[in-house]
C-alpha cells in the first residue's frame, strides 16, 4: 500500500478526495502511526475500488468489480450509476452504466472469500522465499521494496532488470512463464497523446515500464518451482554477467 497518512493529511489541508485504487489489495494492510494501528486497504479513503477479475486474489469467474466507501450519500450514487442511473426502478435520475455484479459471481466471490487470508498468507511465504533466492543476484536484479509499515498481499512479484526483454525470452524458452506489468507508461498511452507529452517527459515511469518482470506468482505455487525460476533467472545472470 501507498504511505497513507501523508497523503491523507494533504488532503485534508486542501480538501482533497482521496479514492483508493484497490483493485490488486485485497487484504492488504497499512500501519498509520497517526492511529496508532494497522488498516486495511479500501478502508482509507473517502472510497476504494476493488477488481475481482479472475486472476486477482480474489477473482470472481468473469467480470465482477466492488466500490467500499463509509459515506452513504456517496453509496447511494454508486448504486445508482452501476444500475442505469435508477433511483428505484424505472426511475432514472442520472444517466448511469449497467455494471451490477451477478449473482452467481457474487456467489463465487462468497465461497472464494472464506480462503483469502490463507491464500494471501502463501503468497507472502512465496514472496520472501523468492527474496531470498534472488539475493545473491541484488546487483542485476532487483526485488521489490517492502517498507516497515506495509503488509502487501502479493498479487504479483514484479522484478527489475535492465535486461528485462532478454531475460524474458530465455525464461520463455525454459518453459516458464512471465508478465510485464505495464509495458507502455500512461502518459505515453495512444488514449492520451492529445495531452502532448513525450518520452522523457516521466523517467523514473519510463524506466520501470522498460525494466519490469512480473515471475510466476499465485497461492499454490510449489518451492521447487520457485527454485526452478531462479535457477533460471541465475543462469541467464551468469551468462550476461549481471550478478
Amino acid at each position: 500500500m501507498a504511505d497513507m497518512d501523508p497523503i491523507l493529511e494533504l488532503a485534508a489541508r486542501y480538501n482533497l478526495v482521496v479514492i483508493e485504487d484497490a483493485c490488486q489489495a485485497h487484504g492488504a494492510e497499512y500501519f498509520s502511526k497517526k492511529e496508532s494501528r494497522w488498516r486495511k486497504a479500501g478502508s482509507l479513503g473517502r472510497a476504494a475500488t476493488f477488481s475481482f477479475y479472475p486472476g486477482k486474489n480474489l477473482g470472481a469467474c468473469g467480470e465482477a468489480g466492488a466500490v467500499t466507501t463509509n459515506d452513504e450519500a456517496l453509496a447511494r450514487q454508486v448504486r445508482m450509476l452501476r444500475d442505469h442511473g435508477q433511483s428505484k426502478k424505472y426511475y432514472h435520475d442520472v444517466e448511469g452504466y449497467n455494471g451490477r455484479l451477478d449473482a452467481i459471481q457474487a456467489g463465487i466471490l462468497r465461497v472464494k472469500l472464506q480462503h483469502l487470508r490463507r491464500w494471501n498468507e502463501e503468497r507472502r511465504q512465496n514472496a520472501e522465499r523468492y527474496n531470498e533466492l534472488l539475493a545473491p543476484m541484488a546487483g542485476g536484479v532487483a526485488t521489490p521494496y517492502q517498507p516497515s509499515w506495509s503488509k502487501p498481499v502479493h498479487h504479483l512479484y514484479v522484478i527489475r532488470t535492465s535486461y528485462r526483454d532478454e531475460l524474458q525470452r530465455h525464461l520463455t524458452a525454459a518453459g516458464i512463464g512471465t508478465g510485464i506489468h505495464y509495458p507502455i507508461p500512461i502518459h505515453l498511452q495512444a488514449a492520451y497523446t492529445a495531452l502532448g507529452w513525450t518520452r522523457g517527459d516521466f523517467p523514473v515511469s519510463e524506466d520501470a515500464a522498460d525494466q519490469i518482470l512480473s515471475l510466476p506468482m499465485f497461492a499454490g505455487l510449489r518451492s521447487r518451482d520457485q527454485h526452478r525460476v531462479v535457477e533460471a533467472v541465475a543462469a541467464f545472470a551468469s551468462v550476461r554477467s549481471i550478478s
